[in-house]
C-alpha cells in the first residue's frame, strides 16, 4: 500500500468521523434549540411586560395624583358646605330679626297715624287755623299772650316732629324691607350653591372610588404577570442547562465509542436525558396523579390560617421556613395544601396542569384545580371551593379566597379544570 492510498484512506475515515459528528450535533441541537427559542420568546415577553408595567406605573402615579387632588377637593368642598350652612343659619336669624323689627315699626307707625288723624279731625271740627288765633288773641295780658304763643308753637312743633318721625320711619321700613328681600335672595342663592356642591362631591367620590378600583386591578394584574413570567423563564433556563449537560455527556461518551454506535447512542442519550430533564423540572408532572382519597376538607381549609398574614414569594412554599412564615407562590401553595390532606402533587403550574383528570366547568366541584391564563396558558393555579370561589396564593394578597367573577379572574379563566381527588 503506497503513501497516497494511505492518505486517501485516512481522508475517508476522517470524513466519516466528521459527518458522524455533524449528524450528532444536529440531533443534539434540536431539543436545546427548541428550549432556547422558547426561552428567548419568554424573555421577550418579560421585556414587553416590564415595559408595560413601567407604563402602567406611570399611569398609576397619575391616578394617585388625581385621587389626592380629588380627596383634597372633597375636603375643601366639605369645609365650604359647612361654612355655607353657618351663613344660612345666620341669615335666617337676621331675617327673623328684621321681620320682627318691621312688625314693631308697623305698629308704631299705626299708632302715630291714629294720633295725627285725631288731631286733624279736631282741628277740622274747630275751624282749622282760626282756633290757634283765638287761643293767641284771647290772652288777658302780654305775658299771657307770650305763654299762649309759645304753647301754640310747641303744639305745632310736636305735630311737625311727629310727621317727620313718621316719614323717617316709613323710609326705614322701606330700607328694611329691601334688606329682607336681599337677604332672602342671598339665602336662596346659597341654597342653590350648596346643592351644586353636594352634587359635585358625590360625583368626585364616585370618580375617586373608580380610580382606586382601577389602580388596584392594574397593580394586581401586572405584578402577577411579571411573577409568572419570571417563574417560566427560570424553568426554561433549568431545562436548557440540563440539556446542555446532557449534550456534553453525550460528546464524552461518543469520543470513546465507535463512529456508528456513537451516532445512534448519542442521539438516544440526548433524547432520553432531555425527557428525564423535562420530567425533573416539572416534578414528574408527566405522570398522572394517583386516584387520591385524601382529606378534602383539610385541603380546602389548610390555608385559612394564612389569611391576612401571608405573602406571595416567587418559588415560595418549598421550605419549612417559607411554610412557617406564610411565604408561597401559587403552585407552591397548592402543592402544600394537598400534602396536608395526604396527597403529594408537584409544585409548578406546568406540572400541575397535567395531573389528574381534566373535567368540564359544568362538572367543577370543590377540590378541583382551576387554571388561569395570565401571561401564558395555565399561568396561575388555585383550588376551587365552590360557588365560583377559589383559594390560592395571589401576588397582591398572599393566601386568600378570591372570586372567579372578578373581572381579572373571569377574563383569564378559560375553562381548564383538573380533578385530583376522584
Amino acid at each position: 500500500m503506497n503513501k497516497n492510498s494511505l492518505s486517501l484512506k485516512n481522508v475517508g475515515i476522517i470524513a466519516i468521523v466528521v459527518t458522524s459528528f455533524l449528524f450528532v450535533e444536529q440531533v443534539k441541537a434540536e431539543p436545546s434549540a427548541e428550549i432556547e427559542a422558547e426561552r428567548q420568546e419568554v424573555q421577550q415577553e418579560i421585556k414587553n411586560t416590564e415595559t408595560e408595567i413601567e407604563k402602567t406605573r406611570k399611569e398609576l402615579i397619575e391616578l394617585n395624583e388625581k385621587i389626592n387632588r380629588s380627596t383634597e377637593a372633597i375636603a375643601d368642598n366639605e369645609k365650604t358646605i359647612d361654612q355655607t350652612e353657618v351663613n344660612i343659619e345666620t341669615a335666617e336669624k337676621e331675617v327673623e330679626q328684621i321681620q320682627s323689627s318691621i312688625v314693631d315699626l308697623e305698629i308704631e307707625i299705626e299708632k302715630r297715624n291714629d294720633i295725627l288723624k285725631e288731631r286733624a279731625a279736631s282741628i277740622q271740627k274747630s275751624g282749622g287755623s282760626s282756633t290757634y288765633l283765638e287761643v293767641v288773641f284771647g290772652a288777658e295780658s302780654f305775658l299771657d299772650f307770650i305763654d299762649r304763643v309759645s304753647l301754640v308753637n310747641k303744639i305745632a312743633e310736636a305735630d311737625k316732629d311727629l310727621l317727620d318721625k313718621q316719614a323717617a320711619d316709613k323710609l326705614e321700613l322701606e330700607k328694611k324691607k329691601d334688606a329682607v328681600t336681599e337677604k332672602l335672595e342671598n339665602l336662596e342663592n346659597m341654597m342653590v350653591e350648596l346643592e351644586a356642591m353636594q352634587e359635585q362631591i358625590l360625583k368626585q367620590k364616585a370618580e375617586n372610588e373608580a380610580l382606586v378600583a382601577e389602580l388596584k386591578e392594574k397593580e394586581s394584574a401586572n405584578v402577577d404577570i411579571l411573577a409568572d413570567l419570571n417563574i417560566e423563564e427560570e424553568i426554561l433556563a433549568n431545562k436548557e442547562r440540563a440539556i446542555k449537560e446532557a449534550e456534553a455527556q453525550a460528546e464524552a461518551n461518543q469520543a470513546s465509542s465507535s463512529t456508528t454506535s456513537t451516532r445512534g447512542n448519542s442521539s438516544q442519550q440526548i433524547e432520553q436525558f432531555a425527557q428525564e430533564t423535562k420530567k425533573s423540572s416539572s416534578s414528574s408532572s408527566s405522570q398522572s396523579a394517583p386516584k387520591a382519597t385524601g382529606n378534602l376538607q383539610t385541603i380546602l381549609t389548610a390555608g385559612n390560617r394564612y389569611f391576612g398574614n401571608s405573602v406571595y414569594v416567587f418559588g415560595g412554599g418549598r421550605s419549612s421556613y417559607d411554610i412557617a412564615n406564610g411565604r408561597f407562590d401559587c403552585s407552591g401553595f397548592v402543592s402544600w395544601a394537598f400534602r396536608q390532606g395526604g396527597i403529594n402533587l408537584p409544585a409548578s403550574t406546568g406540572a400541575l396542569s397535567g395531573v389528574g383528570t381534566k373535567v368540564s366547568v359544568s362538572d367543577m366541584r370543590p377540590g378541583d384545580l382551576v387554571f388561569f391564563n395570565t401571561y401564558k396558558t395555565n399561568g396561575h393555579v388555585a383550588i376551587y371551593l365552590g360557588n365560583n370561589k377559589f383559594i390560592g396564593s395571589q401576588n397582591s394578597t398572599g393566601v386568600a379566597i378570591a372570586s372567579m367573577n372578578n373581572s381579572y379572574w373571569s377574563s383569564t379563566f378559560k375553562g381548564h379544570v383538573r380533578r385530583v381527588i376522584q
